[in-house]
Parts: C-alpha cells; sequence; structure tokens
C-alpha cells in the first residue's frame, strides 16, 4: 500500500509511538517560530529549561503582533526577544519585516520539513509541503529545547481539487467552501492533504490561503504537494536549492476523500460571528460596508494586493468607507511600489497600515459602533475587531475591492469590467536586512528585562480532591479570544498576574475577581463549557492565567487540539462529559468535587462529579497519554522538567 504524503514527513520524523490514528506519537522538529505576543513567554519558559543554545535546524522570533507601542510593555518584550535571541542562536525578524506566516513562507519554509509554531495559522507553511503545526508556546520551547513534539497521530483527509477557479473568484473563496463542508466543529486530529488538477494550478500563496485558513476548521494541519509551483515560488524568492519535489503515491489511502470542483464556487463570504457562517457574497443584497480592511497573513501576497490595486486603478474609495491596507511584508510592499500597484493603491485612498498583524488581532483599526467591517483575514469572532457591535465578514480581496468602489457588499462579478489576471514576477526584490541572525560575540551579552516581564507562574502538584463551584458556565464554540483577550491587552502577555484580570472579561467582567476569591478561600475553580472549548488561537495564555486564577479543570462537551494540550501543559485538567446532556443539569456557581482525582488520573479511569448544591452526580472522561498523566498529576510540563 503506497503512502500519502502526510505519512512520509511524519514518518521520516517520528521518534515514538506508531502511525496509527489516534495513538499518541512524537516527531522530531526541524524549525520553530514564535511571535511577540505568544514568543516572550516562550522564551521565559525556555530559560527556564536551562539549555545553552537551541538544537533545531532554525528558530525564528518575530516581532507581528504587538507593533502599536502605546506605553512601554511592547517596546521592552521587543528588546527583551531580540536579546534572548542572541543568546539562545534564534533568527530575529524586527517589527516591520512582516507577519511570521507570510515571511517564513518566503524565507525560511522547505518541502518535507517539520515546524511548530506558537501561533495557530503556522499551518501556512503547508503551503510548501511541509507540515506546519500551530502550538502552545511551552510545546515550542521544549522543540527549542530538542524535544519531541507530540500529538495524537492524524487521520488524513483528501481534499481533491477539479476543475479551475472561474474569474473574479479566488483561493479564499476555496477555503470558505471548505469551511462550508467541514465546519470549525469535528476534526481533531485530522489533516487536509490537498490535491488534484485543480490544486496543481494554484500558486504557493493561493494554497498558503488555504492551509492558513485550514486552522479556523480546527485540523492538525493543512498540505500540498511539493511541485513545479512550489519550486517557482522557491526560485523567485533565490531557494531554489531548498526545493524537493514531494506528493503522495499513486495508490495511497485516506480516511476520507472529498471532491470540490473549483469551477462551481462563487465569491463566498463567512458572516459574523464564526469562520463557518458561510454564504454567498451574492447572497448579502448589497449590505451597506462601513469599513474594508485589506491583507493580514490570509492574503497580503503580492497577487492578492496587486489584484486589488488594478480594480482600484484611477478610482477613489467610496465616501463612507475607511479602506485599510496591510501587506503581509516588507518584501511584498517593497515588490508593490516597483511595480506601480503601491501608488494605485494610496490614489485609490488606501490608509497604508505596518507590514503587521493589526487590524486582524484588533490591535488598531476598529471599527465604528455597529460598523460592518469586511476583512480579508481569517476570524471573525465576536469582539476581534475590538468593538464588541461590529459585525465582520470575511471576504477574499476581490470582494474587498468591489466594497471599496461601491460601499456596499457587491459581487465582484457585477463591476463590469475585465477581471485582472496578475502573475506573481519571476524575480523578486530580496532584502533580508531586517532580519538578525545570531552572532557568536553578541552571545554572552546581558538579557533585557523590563518591569512588565515576570517568570513564567508553575502550578502546584494535582490534588487528591477538586472541590469549588462551577465558577463560569459556557456555550458552545468559546474561543481564546473569549477566554483571554486578543488587541490593547496582549501587552500584557509577559505579565500573567496583570494579564490574569481579563480572563474572561468580554464574557463575564467579574470572572478574574471571582476567581480570585474563591482560590483565596483555599477551593478550586472550574469552569463549565459546551462543544468545541477552546477554537481559535494557539495563545497558551488562555490556559495559563486561569491556571494562576486556581482554576483546576475544565469540563466540557468537546475540546480544541491546542487547548486541550495547553491545558494539560499547565496542570489544568480537560474532562469531557461521557453524557453530554449532564451539561444542562449544571448551574453557575454549583459547589462540585471530584474524588480521588490522582488516583482515578492514574489507572486512567472514569471520573465522578459530584453536584454537592443539586445533590446528584455525573461521570466525566479524562483521555490522557502515560506522558500527559504524568504532566498533570506533577502539575504541569515545566514541574515535570524540574
Amino acid at each position: 500500500m503506497g503512502k500519502n504524503l502526510v505519512e512520509k514527513i511524519i514518518a521520516g520524523h517520528l521518534v515514538y509511538g506508531n502511525l496509527v490514528p489516534g495513538d499518541e506519537i512524537g516527531i522530531s522538529i526541524d524549525q520553530t517560530l514564535t511571535q511577540d505576543a505568544t514568543g516572550t513567554m516562550a522564551y521565559l519558559q525556555l530559560e527556564a529549561m536551562d539549555i545553552p543554545k537551541v538544537k533545531t535546524e532554525i528558530s525564528v522570533s518575530y516581532i507581528d503582533h504587538n507593533t502599536i507601542q502605546i506605553g512601554f510593555e511592547n517596546a521592552d518584550d521587543h528588546r527583551y526577544l531580540q536579546s534572548v535571541a542572541q543568546k539562545f542562536g534564534v533568527v530575529l525578524s524586527r517589527a516591520g519585516n512582516g507577519i511570521c506566516h507570510q515571511v517564513h513562507l518566503e524565507r525560511f519554509g522547505k518541502p518535507g520539513k517539520t515546524l511548530i509554531g506558537s501561533d495557530s495559522h503556522t499551518p501556512t507553511c503547508g503551503a510548501l509541503g511541509m507540515i506546519a503545526i500551530g502550538a502552545g508556546g511551552l510545546d515550542v520551547a521544549q522543540a527549542m529545547a530538542g524535544e519531541a513534539f507530540y500529538l495524537a497521530c492524524p487521520k488524513v483527509v483528501k481534499i481533491n481539487l477539479t476543475g479551475k477557479l472561474k474569474p473574479w473568484v479566488s483561493a479564499k473563496d476555496i477555503i470558505l467552501k471548505v469551511l462550508e463542508i467541514f465546519t470549525t466543529k469535528g476534526n481533531v486530529s485530522t489533516i487536509f492533504e490537498y490535491g488534484g488538477e485543480g490544486a496543481n494550478i494554484l500558486t504557493v500563496p493561493e494554497r498558503a490561503t488555504i492551509t492558513n485558513m485550514g486552522a479556523e476548521c480546527g485540523v492538525t494541519t493543512s498540505i500540498f504537494p511539493s511541485d513545479e509551483m512550489t519550486r517557482l515560488f522557491l526560485t523567485s524568492q533565490k531557494r531554489e536549492h531548498d526545493f524537493t519535489p514531494l506528493c503522495a503515491d499513486k495508490d495511497a489511502e485516506y480516511a476520507r476523500t472529498v471532491d470540490i470542483d473549483l469551477s462551481e464556487i462563487q465569491p463566498m463570504t463567512a458572516k459574523p460571528h464564526s469562520p463557518e457562517n458561510i454564504g454567498t457574497v451574492k447572497s448579502m443584497k448589497e449590505i451597506i460596508v462601513d469599513q474594508v480592511c485589506l491583507g493580514s497573513c490570509t492574503n497580503s501576497s503580492y497577487k492578492d494586493l496587486a489584484t486589488v490595486a488594478m480594480v482600484l486603478k484611477g478610482k477613489v474609495v467610496h465616501p463612507n468607507v475607511s479602506f485599510i491596507l496591510a501587506p503581509g511584508s516588507r518584501q511584498v510592499l517593497d515588490n508593490l511600489a516597483r511595480d506601480g500597484y503601491l501608488a494605485d493603491l494610496i490614489s485609490a485612498g488606501a490608509r497604508l497600515m505596518e507590514n503587521a498583524c493589526g487590524f486582524c488581532i484588533g490591535n488598531s483599526q476598529s471599527p465604528k459602533s455597529g460598523a460592518v467591517s469586511l476583512r480579508t483575514s481569517n476570524r471573525n469572532f465576536l469582539g476581534r475587531s475590538g468593538t464588541m457591535d461590529a459585525d465582520v465578514y470575511l471576504v477574499s480581496p476581490e470582494t474587498a475591492a468591489a466594497a471599496v468602489i461601491t460601499g456596499r457588499f457587491t459581487d465582484p462579478r457585477d463591476l463590469g469590467i475585465e477581471y485582472p489576471h496578475v502573475t506573481n514576477p519571476a524575480k523578486l526584490i530580496i532584502d533580508d536586512r531586517m532580519i538578525i541572525r545570531p552572532d557568536a560575540a553578541f552571545a554572552s551579552t546581558p538579557v533585557f528585562r523590563g518591569p512588565n516581564i515576570g517568570a513564567p507562574p508553575q502550578n502546584s502538584s494535582l490534588p487528591d480532591i477538586i472541590y469549588g463551584p462551577a465558577t463560569i458556565k459556557l456555550g458552545d464554540m468559546i474561543t481564546t479570544d473569549h477566554i483571554i483577550p486578543a488587541g490593547a491587552r496582549m501587552k500584557y502577555r509577559s505579565n500573567i498576574s496583570k494579564y490574569s484580570e481579563f480572563v474572561f472579561e468580554n464574557v463575564d467582567a467579574s470572572f478574574a475577581k471571582r476567581a480570585v476569591q474563591i482560590k483565596e478561600t483555599g477551593k478550586h475553580n472550574i469552569i463549565i463549557a459546551g462543544l468545541s472549548y477552546g477554537q481559535g488561537s494557539s495563545r497558551e495564555h488562555a490556559a495559563l492565567c486561569p491556571m494562576y486564577l486556581g482554576v483546576r479543570a475544565v469540563i466540557a462537551k468537546s475540546f480544541e487540539r491546542i487547548h486541550a494540550a495547553n491545558l494539560i501543559n499547565f496542570g489544568i485538567l480537560p474532562l469531557t462529559f461521557s453524557t453530554p446532556g449532564d451539561y444542562d443539569k449544571i448551574d453557575q456557581q454549583d459547589e462540585l468535587e471530584i474524588i480521588a482525582v490522582r488516583k482515578e488520573i492514574s489507572d486512567g479511569d472514569d471520573l465522578i462529579v459530584l453536584n454537592k448544591t443539586k445533590g446528584t452526580s455525573f461521570q466525566v472522561t479524562c483521555q490522557l497519554s502515560a506522558r500527559q498523566k504524568q504532566i498533570v498529576l506533577a502539575g504541569g510540563a515545566l514541574n515535570v522538567r524540574n
């Protein structure tokens, strides 16, 4: 039996376990990436591991999230990241050089390699034929220390693309169609492997849009073959020597195959407030638009922005629309400027932002109250834009361009103009001067630590009895944005005691104070949740801050992969209702007790939760590997090391 592409790469990196879907495996990691919002804590954790240098082939630290420097905190973090990179032999991409996923695709990604990053959209580099996986910062720190990365062996679903996209339909519409089919739930421990004649004609930047937003489906990663399109892209980056052809065997087997005819796809949108809430642009019936944000790591390549520039050439933004432009990298910006497209965009009224995450994470350009904002980014969770009552729609660059002109949701096919076919330049301006490579001469330079930077807190070992209230009861599809906010609050990510004040801020602003009061009485905090708890970002702070507040268990109908791993890493039990209907029998503030916890976890048995308030009980499961049991019993991964 032949092997699929995923099996080939994982088999070449397997250091623990067997390739049996669902079983825990460990793989060696070739590359890591961090960004400044998660990276500061990751490097603080790396320092706690007491190793002299990173042991990967390459590790890159990006500054792309907290670039709005109001107050000293972000600037201090950036200086810390630069100094600690020299200490450990890490490459640093400076603020202004671009968004980690776009830059890593351009300058560092290699076919056949493994990459984990402390950002959930790390799968972007699957466009190059890599196994690229988002993970918590502690997992990334351990990989930099030379340790294996552990995960459930994924099942592989083939997405077979046939046909050819019609004019005004693009890669963003493909991935929105995939989200319509698979939704954001139920895809844990799955990898999407793309193939077919339709995949063969997609460029690497187009593939990157698709692999990037595969994260919204909750899959482990997504991957394309490394083929002629890959070679052309790497050649344009002056990295043809990094090219390796990789594809699945003709008789490879898959858990499932889904066929998508590209010729049948229409311009699509993800409606508020989830990437799975899919509709056609035509069905939006010309909703009035207040803001259009073009760029982010999802759709900020040369082709994306040049296409919009050609649509807008000689026109001007509608008077009621604020038009925001955020190129994905300095390289993209340089090449747009060389070829005249940047001038066309600015002439049309684009407001040029940094080559950074900015508007996507709510760290700038929040829309007005009650606004309709069309964005080419990857998430439209409630409040993520920074405006709680805004309606954010995810769209393609072509649909964004149409709204810039008309001031309304407009199917770009109705503009009445010829579709501008943009080709990626065979030769690009390549300028790596904003990348700082480690120099042995500076390795002994002291690490800079500002007053906002503190050591990572550690948990105590798992108690025999977990007792305390259901401090909060939540519904389905709670994202990491719900748990710990992005945007302006992110400047406190290296200060856990401060950042913890904002846990569930946008859901229940009194949670943090309530949790502290409960912790001070000696009780534990317990979170109750529905389906797909922990969607979205890889930010480990969504586990680390609740741990700091005394949360010992989360009982949910189901968990998303990265967040469940983060809970385990910080000694919080991820418990699943054995009978989902038991969720309905719990009220917030019910007193709950779980006894013989250490024994039941060690033995792998189900646990009984007593509802002391109602005089009832229910059963929960905790499916952990032997390695994960050791971690939670110790109170977290750092405790195991120490």
